[in-house]
């Protein structure tokens, strides 16, 4: 019998129960051979920790196989969200520096814009200095055409008296 395991035993007694023989009177009871039942309980008995033994080892295994898996588990979900945070960060970076670069070109605008308003108003202011310098001297070299025109011709009466005076 040392052989067999629990639930063969345990089989072979329910066969043994189930063909005994009826008492008479008694359809619930029945004649069984006590040697061999005690027999086939010590067996049990016997065998009964090696199986709770190997049915608490499958079960530790279970266990373990069940807690390892969660661990990777919970470190595939940790990796995952540590994963998105940092892709959620580099976008958030890179709109920040979109952001800046969009308003550094807004302030660069800006201050061309300036610089144009600036750089005409000094040439506008520039021209108009010019201008009246120009027209000063214009009217400098008027004032001296004038003058010169009025000293030739003074000279030439002069000229033209003293030809007369000599000539009469």
């Amino acid at each position: 019998m040392n052989e067999q395991n629990i639930e063969d035993i345990i089989s072979a007694l329910y066969d043994m129960v189930q063909d005994a023989r009826a008492l008479p009177l008694g359809a619930d009871k029945c004649i069984l051979e006590r040697d061999r039942v005690l027999d086939m309980l010590d067996e049990i008995i016997a065998q009964l920790p090696i199986e709770l033994k190997q049915s608490r080892t499958i079960v530790e295994s279970r266990n373990e196989l069940i807690g390892q898996a969660r661990r990777e588990a919970e470190n595939l979900i940790r990796q995952a969200q540590e994963q998105a945070n940092k892709m959620i960060s580099e976008e958030e970076i890179y709109q920040e520096a979109k952001r800046q670069c969009q308003e550094m070109v807004m302030q660069t605008k800006n201050r061309m814009a300036e610089l144009r308003r600036a750089s005409n108003d000094y040439m506008d202011d520039a021209l108009r200095r010019t201008e009246e310098a120009v027209a000063m001297s214009l009217e400098d070299v008027r004032d001296t055409r004038a003058k010169f025109k009025a000293l030739v011709e003074a000279q030439e009466k002069r000229s033209d008296s003293a030809v007369n005076d000599t000539e009469a």
